[in-house]
Parts: C-alpha cells; structure tokens; sequence
C-alpha cells in the first residue's frame, strides 16, 4: 500500500487535532473544576447531575415551606401567649369583684375592664400574618377570625378547616389552627337539663354582666369558665409548640438528605484536580511529540538526495 503525501498529511492533521483536543478538554476540565463540561463528555454522569439538582431543588422548596411554617406558628405562639397573659388578668379581676368587700361601683369599675380586656382578645384572636392573612380564620385566611353579629355578639366567621403543606417526600404538616381548637367554647346547664355551648367571647361577656350587677352566682360560674378558656388556650400553645419541634426535626432531616445528595453530586461531577493535572502534562507531552516528528518527517523529501 502506497501512502500518499496527501494521505500522510491528512492523518497527521487528524491525529494532532485529536491530541489538541483533549488537552483543551483537560484545560476546560481544570478551569471550571467540573469533570463534565458539556452533557456528550459522559451522558450517564449528566443525567445522574440533572436529577440530583432537580432533587436539591425539591429539598430547597420544602426548607422554604418549613421557613413560612415556622414564622407563622411562632406568630400563632405569640398572639396566644398573649391571650393567656390576659386571660389571667380577667381572671384575677374576677376574684377580685368575688370578694364581698367591694362595693358596686368598684364592681362597675372592674366590669369595664374585663370588657376592655375582652376587646384586646378579640384583636388577639383576628392576628395577621406577615401577607396579611389572619392566622385563626381556618382556611378563610381573608376574613377576620371573629366579628360582631347584628346583636352585638362577636361569632366565629371563619372555617375549621386545617391546611396541610408538603415538608418533606413522606412528610406533610398542619399550616393553621382554626379559631375554635384555641378559642373554645364552655359547656354549661341551660336550666332545664341541657347542656349547651357557649362561645368564648359570650362567656367573658356573662362574666363582666355578672361583676357589673354584683351576681356572685354567676360570677363564681364565669370564674370556673375562665379556667376552661385559658386551658384551651393553653392546649393549643401546647399544640404549637409541639408543631414547632416537628419543624426543627424536619429542617434536620433535610440537611441529612441534601448534605447526601451534594455529597453523591460531587462524587459525579468534581474534578479530581491531581488526575486532571497529571492528564494534561501528559496531553502536553503528547502534543509535543507528535508536532516535533510531524515537522521533522515533513521535510523528508527525493528530491534532497538527488544531488
């Protein structure tokens, strides 16, 4: 077989592109540090890369999930820890009228308050998050929780539905606390045998008519009820509280997942920098070789020993 000067140059080309090619590729490798630059270096690498970034970016959207959770149960936490702190000034005050000492107009007096008191509950209970929602309303988060009927009487206008949001690939969480679990209602005798509900804002109204009219009767009732409201209230702190730790335990959950799946991204991707290096000394090396002998057979010629 004759092997042409065309052909001989031809192959020469070929080859040292090939050997400029891969040094370039180790350059490119070693400047962004990735091992795969571009999809066709190791097609099963980068699919394994894009599915691992499409479940860090799941991971990412469930930390911010837990992030809105988190301030708006302690916004929760706050405005009942409030209402337990007045709760128990209502409570005080009530004893306080209880005592036979005090006369009708102080009672008069302290009936005032507890009205003033059951007004600082009221805006308690109608607390907006951050966007602007009201926190106790159910799944009614435009509409404040509690408001005065045409008689007068503050109601529930909300819904006791409980929102769920995704926390986690197996893991969903309450996001609201419907007015009625920390705002509850007591049970009382309506005088003919029956046990009726009465709101919790009805019953702090009874109370401060039964201290306004010196109705110790009904204010030794409105005193044992009041140990029934901040109960609830209490519970339902109680409740948040405990939802609070589900999110720390999930943010740490989410850690060990995400820290994983970097670990396993990396493994896939990252440059192993002594290899790289070794690979593109020894490219260089390649390079040169084949360019010196190109350039030495290349001035092989006939003609030069026909003198």
């Amino acid at each position: 077989m004759k092997i042409s000067t065309t052909l001989y140059f031809d192959r020469a080309t070929q080859q040292l592109g090939n050997v400029q090619g891969e040094l370039a590729k180790t350059q490119e490798q070693l400047s962004t540090g990735k091992q795969i630059v571009k999809p066709s270096d190791s097609p099963d690498k980068a699919s394994l890369v894009t599915r691992l970034d499409s479940e860090l970016a799941r991971q990412t959207s469930y930390r911010n999930t837990l992030k809105s959770v988190n301030t708006r149960l302690q916004t929760e936490q706050t405005a009942l820890t409030n209402t337990s702190d007045v709760m128990t000034r209502v409570k005080e005050l009530a004893i306080q009228a209880a005592s036979d000492n005090l006369s009708p107009a102080d009672r008069q007096s302290i009936a005032l308050e507890i009205s003033s008191l059951k007004e600082q509950v009221l805006s308690l209970a109608n607390t907006q998050d951050t966007n602007g929602n009201y926190l106790f309303s159910g799944s009614r988060v435009g509409s404040p929780a509690f408001g005065k009927d045409a008689k007068g009487q503050v109601v529930y206008l909300g819904d006791e539905s409980r929102m769920k949001v995704a926390v986690g690939d197996n893991r969903r969480m309450n996001l609201n606390m419907p007015g009625p679990d920390a705002f509850v209602k007591v049970i009382r005798d309506d005088g003919k045998g029956n046990k009726v509900g009465v709101g919790f804002f009805k019953a702090i109204d009874d109370l401060a008519n039964a201290v306004k009219n010196s109705d110790h009767v009904n204010m030794q009732r409105g005193i044992a009820e009041m140990d029934t409201l901040q109960q609830g209230v209490s519970n339902a702190t109680a409740q948040i509280g405990t939802d609070m730790n589900v999110v720390d335990m999930q943010n740490s959950v989410l850690d060990e997942v995400t820290l994983r799946l970097k670990i396993t991204k990396s493994d896939a991707e990252d440059l192993d920098y002594t290899s790289a290096i070794t690979k593109m000394n020894k490219d260089q090396l390649a390079l040169e070789a084949a360019q010196s002998s190109f350039a030495k057979i290349s001035q092989l010629s006939l003609f030069k020993y026909m003198n």
